[in-house]
């Protein structure tokens, strides 16, 4: 559509449906309008698309997430049509600010992090690619939660996002599967096969509701299946006789909707664990329950051929109950024997691995695993035994290590390993992340198991984190190099050409400048804050955590102030330190760094001594959304993780393809990013993996010897314990002790002195303008082979044996 038809069709859309005029629509009625207008055509596409996979049978991959962190899909699905442009101009005639109708939609809960968005880039990237591919994943009624500052602490609040109608889904009732836990097994003899029943069961109903995922400049459309736990039909109709059983239908009702109503439970007490692993269970078993169902009506064959035309990958341990649970449905629902059931399995399922840390390796206390899951468990026992009796008799050198290797050992169910044994691929998602699974973390297995592991280095859609993000510096690319680029993201590569030409450095300066005065505008908006939009933008947005150090980061921050301090009128750029990020709510340590953050901001934005050389600006409830507003305007990537701990990262990659320069250790993706555009254009620090595991295996460091010989640390660490940020003088001692008593877990004093040294070196480099746009220029140039496109095909070809679809031209 063009401009004038889609004004058309905005005020038709207002009058038939809404009920009102363009004159008296509020923006959310004009976001309602352009939404439905944007669905009813991605509709036909979607059904040719279905209609086309019945008719070919391809090949297809699902992809079991317990993350799908989409963000807001209004303004992709319009990227992706080619029809974004005409919209913005016919709403900006209509008398509306596309941006404003754009921030009508909420950011969907469906995730937390890194995790969840890579997830949702492969999305992206499959529709894209026109590879057959779909999510699987839940439906949230809250997400993770949103987040407030109150006081100089994390406050967390219900994430409704489901508030208003989610006009991108639809409701799949005819597709609802039936979900059991608890009961018990009983086993019998029929035909002189071995039968198994579950009795007395708590049933749940799996509703699905689907998503369209747009390829770009296709016709192709995938699905993300969102499952709802519903109570059966058979219970609505429920009439209680009494008072007593009528509340008790009403808690067991509750009970089950709560199966999808948050995105990761607390489970610090049993019942938060009972209900995280019903969560896993109700996703898997919705999901394959419904490919089983799919793959028999379109093939007409026995299951025996279903890795044959269906590989599932399961994102992280989360899913791991696909194995046993595929083994139930091919033997107790098809007939298979194990062997054939342990042949299917086992060439169908693929498991990525996407950390070392071993609390994110699940594991489930056999009584609740096997009261919860009974069947699942004896299925688990029976791959625990047959695979320790393979180790013993077939590789004796492993049998010391057997209990290292079990499925179930120490009166645990662990997942990673359940995700191994039952897989045909195990890849990490950087080469660094990837060789440490195999020389340490799962050194045995990869012992056992050699073809099993591979490396698929995560990747980002460029089409959001560049083309939909970032506009002008879009528009500056196509007038450069041209628009193939979109297509194929390696030929941003072209635009080493320009690192040097004058012109260029400056009208990409421009771009940012005009970036970073939009988000300046933001945080005065939102903060009351005003900063310099030529101070550098030094920015850190993740997930909290003690290994993504962002503690180092503003001890930093406090080095830099104390030093202001004593020397006023330093020649010393000015500096806007930005941090966007959530704190899960039962991690203390982590709300402890976010108040410290936050009350080191108020002295210091308010110490007018300093000459306003330093501003500090924490970013509540960090989103997509927010991310997509925050990344074009930075400046310096801060990814500073204890070395050996990121398995990859995404956000460096999308700031580096922001023309972002990353300060960072030798960890994840930084250690490609580097092999790329060179060290000379990062500012590396820290210690390297291998210096880690050295200290770790010796003993050989000691934080307090660090804090009593360096006076800066000494100064900085005290003024934790002594009330200088704020009355309370007790307020950091969970920080001052974790870098003393606890002997700084990931390293942040050792590695303070070279982060400063490379901190100084950014002042420096700064103030070098060329320099600066020339590196800049250097890290968009490289960023295309970190694509998710790119990642999707080696996915594609090295593990689903899946090719993208080609369309036949139409005769003439």
């Amino acid at each position: 559509m063009n401009e004038q038809q889609l004004q058309d069709s905005i005020c038709q859309t207002l009058e038939k449906k809404l009920g009102t005029t363009i004159n008296e629509a509020t923006s959310r009625e004009i976001y309602i309008a352009v939404s439905s207008i944007v669905k009813e055509n991605l509709n036909s596409e979607w059904l040719q698309t279905t209609k086309r996979y019945k008719e070919q049978n391809p090949r297809t991959v699902y992809y079991f997430s317990m993350e799908f962190l989409m963000g807001r899909l209004l303004e992709s699905n319009l990227l992706n049509m080619h029809w974004l442009e005409p919209m913005k101009a016919a709403l900006t005639n209509l008398g509306f600010v596309p941006e404003d109708i754009f921030a009508c939609e909420q950011d969907a809960g469906l995730g937390n992090g890194g995790l969840g968005r890579l997830a949702a880039c492969f999305l992206d990237s499959m529709a894209s690619l026109q590879i057959p591919g779909h999510g699987y994943g839940i439906r949230y009624k809250y997400g993770l939660f949103e987040q407030k500052i109150v006081d100089g602490n994390q406050v967390e609040l219900p994430d409704y996002w489901l508030r208003e109608p989610y006009v991108w889904e639809t409701k799949r009732p005819d597709l609802t599967a039936v979900i059991c836990f608890g009961g018990r097994v009983e086993t019998y003899e029929e035909n002189g096969k071995m039968k198994v029943s579950l009795l007395d069961t708590e049933k749940v109903a799996a509703v699905p509701y689907d998503v369209p995922i747009k390829g770009y400049n296709n016709e192709t459309i995938n699905t993300l299946r969102l499952w709802s736990a519903e109570p059966l039909e058979s219970e609505d109709g429920f009439y209680a006789g009494d008072k007593q059983s009528y509340y008790d239908h009403l808690e067991s009702k509750r009970s089950l909707e709560r199966i999808s109503e948050f995105l990761y439970p607390d489970d610090s007490n049993m019942d938060g664990k009972m209900l995280r692993l019903k969560q896993q269970y109700f996703l898997v078993s919705s999901g394959l329950q419904t490919i089983v169902k799919l793959f028999k009506q379109r093939t007409g064959h026995s299951c025996l051929k279903l890795h044959e035309y269906i590989s599932i990958q399961i994102n992280d341990t989360h899913p791991s109950l696909v194995v046993p649970e595929l083994m139930r449905l091919l033997m107790d629902e098809e007939g298979l024997g194990w062997d054939e059931a342990w042949h299917v399995t086992t060439n169908t399922v693929a498991y990525t691995n996407h950390t070392i840390l071993s609390e994110a390796l699940e594991k489930w206390p056999v009584p609740l695993f096997s009261q919860l899951l009974p069947r699942i468990y004896m299925i688990t026992e029976e791959i625990n035994e047959r695979f320790c009796q393979m180790v013993y008799h077939d590789h004796p050198e492993y049998r010391s290590v057997i209990h290292e290797l079990a499925v179930i050992s120490y009166g645990q169910v662990r997942m990673a390993h359940l995700a191994v044994v039952g897989s045909y691929s195990v890849n990490g998602v950087a080469k660094m992340h990837t060789e440490i699974l195999k020389r340490s973390e799962m050194k045995q297995f990869y012992g056992l198991f050699p073809g099993k592991f591979n490396n698929k280095t995560n990747g980002i859609t460029h089409r959001r984190w560049l083309m939909q993000a970032n506009p002008e510096l879009t528009s500056l690319i196509n007038s450069s190099i041209g628009e193939e680029w979109k297509e194929r993201p390696k030929d941003l590569i072209k635009l080493l050409r320009y690192s040097k030409d004058a012109s260029f450095q400056e009208k990409l300066f421009e771009v940012k400048q005009f970036n970073k005065q939009n988000l300046a505008r933001y945080i005065k908006e939102k903060t009351g804050l005003i900063i310099d939009d030529r101070s550098i933008f030094d920015v850190q947005i993740k997930r909290l955590h003690g290994y993504k150090r962002q503690l180092l980061n503003i001890l930093y921050v406090i080095n830099r102030y104390l030093y202001l301090k004593d020397h006023p009128h330093a020649d010393i750029p000015a500096r806007t330190f930005i941090f966007g990020a959530k704190a899960a709510p039962s991690y203390h340590f982590a709300k402890q760094v976010i108040r410290l953050i936050v009350s080191a901001a108020d002295q210091i934005n308010n110490d007018a001594s300093i000459n306003d050389k330093i501003k500090i600006v924490f970013l509540e409830n960090y989103n997509v959304s927010l991310a997509e507003m925050i990344i074009p305007a930075s400046e310096v990537s801060q990814q500073i993780s204890t070395a050996g701990k990121e398995a990859s990262g995404t956000g460096n990659m999308k700031l580096m393809m922001n023309g972002a320069l990353t300060l960072g250790t030798l960890d994840g993706a930084n250690v490609e990013i580097k092999d790329m555009v060179g060290s000379q254009n990062m500012f590396l620090f820290g210690m390297e993996e291998s210096e880690i595991e050295e200290l770790h295996r010796t003993g050989g460091y000691s934080a307090k010897s660090l804090y009593q010989s360096d006076k800066r640390l000494h100064h900085m660490i005290n003024q934790l314990h002594d009330g200088f940020f704020g009355r309370d003088e007790l307020a950091f001692k969970d920080i001052y002790y974790h870098l003393l008593r606890d002997n700084d877990e990931y390293f942040v004093l050792k590695d303070f002195e070279s982060y400063v040294e490379a901190q100084e070196m950014i002042d420096q480099t700064y103030q070098q303008w060329n320099k600066w746009q020339e590196m800049s220029i250097t890290n968009i140039a490289h960023s295309g082979k970190f694509s998710s496109d790119r990642t999707i095909m080696q996915y594609a070809s090295e593990i689903w044996n899946i090719s993208p679809y080609i369309p036949v031209p139409a005769k003439k």
